[in-house]
């Protein structure tokens, strides 16, 4: 079992910044992926970012050069730094992890942007 607990959620004006956390715990085996991903009322889940256990990154497009992904492997934590913020930013963001048996996601956390 692995748990993912997420932070940093919130209300911001558009142009503004946000950092998300999660912790991951339980039966992690290394190397793992961490990702992001967000889900705006009446649409689908959607990878916002990831980052493997190497540091490799990838982004959705929507997102590259505002969001940023970064880890701190000792914490077993990642982030997702959100500067420019826009209003269509606004969703609930998810942290993922993926095992062979299944993936595991955390209870989310609310980004709403709007002035």
């Amino acid at each position: 079992q692995v748990q993912l607990v997420e932070s940093g959620g919130g209300l911001v004006q558009p142009g503004g910044s946000l950092r998300l956390s999660c912790v991951a715990s339980g039966s992690l085996r290394r190397p793992y992926i961490m990702g992001w991903y967000h889900q705006a009322p009446g649409k689908q889940r959607e990878l916002v970012a990831q980052m493997t256990g190497g540091g490799v990154t990838t982004y959705a497009d929507s997102v590259k050069g505002r969001f940023t992904i970064s880890r701190d492997y000792a914490k077993n934590t990642v982030y997702l730094q959100m500067n420019s913020l826009k209003p269509e930013d606004t969703a609930v963001y998810y942290c993922m992890v993926p095992t062979p048996s299944k993936n595991y996601w955390g209870q989310g956390t609310q980004v709403t942007i709007s002035s």
